[in-house]
């Protein structure tokens, strides 16, 4: 089993579902007491979400990739980044390390494809829905993505406001179905949940259209390279 570096932290409400996940994978897939072989670096949120705030990206790359290095250091094979917005800096990690970074976008753009879906709606943080890094990767596989045209500051309130520090309502959850909705109404046949924060308020149950988990899907591209 190869070792797993996760760079986690952002925020730790989304790392737990990670650390979680790779861990039950692992064990259905080989059974008895197995469990993921894992190094965990879970920064402080704060100061990297006001970078992000403050359009710091760079400083915020060069922090995490000088973490990522330090799990290549501690014996990690290859990185997993537990948050879909910090993959803006991906490049920058991926610069300084020489283990391969599994990016969130191929693993999830992977299964739509294989599902034959095209045409996508996508939420997340502000920043993934109106910067290119996540849309650009995505499209490269072929889809179709579009976002919510109205409400996108208030949807990344929830998400910051409110899951990140682990409150989920249901008046928050109405707020992302008519997000789907008005997405579903534009010709999106299938939503990815771009925020690993918003598995915790979001599941096919709460959806008209079938949703695609970038966190789940993400753990299960692991767990196969960990074990390939």
């Amino acid at each position: 089993m190869k070792t797993i570096g996760l760079l986690g932290g952002m925020s730790w409400e989304s790392t737990a579902l990670y650390y979680q996940q790779l861990n039950q994978l692992v064990r259905t897939k080989l059974g008895g007491l197995h469990s993921a072989e894992l190094l965990l670096r879970s920064v402080d949120f704060a100061p990297i979400a006001a970078m992000q705030k403050s359009g710091a990206w760079d400083e915020a790359g060069t922090l995490l990739a000088d973490h990522a290095k330090g799990l290549e250091r501690a014996g990690a094979e290859f990185l997993l980044l537990a948050t879909n917005t910090m993959h803006l800096v991906a490049p920058q990690i991926e610069a300084a390390t020489d283990i391969p970074l599994l990016h969130i976008a191929d693993s999830t753009a992977q299964a739509l494809k294989s599902d034959g879906f095209e045409r996508v709606g996508l939420l997340g943080t502000a920043f993934t829905m109106e910067k290119p890094f996540l849309i650009d990767r995505l499209q490269g596989h072929g889809l179709d993505i579009i976002v919510p045209e109205v409400d996108r500051t208030n949807l990344n309130a929830i998400i910051f406001d409110e899951l990140c520090q682990g409150i989920v309502s249901d008046k928050s959850r109405e707020t992302y179905q008519r997000a789907i909705d008005g997405m579903m109404a534009r010709g999106a046949e299938a939503v990815i949940l771009g925020c690993t924060e918003i598995t915790l308020l979001i599941s096919d149950d709460d959806s008209p259209i079938p949703t695609y988990d970038s966190t789940d899907l993400h753990v299960r591209a692991a767990v196969e390279m960990a074990l390939g």
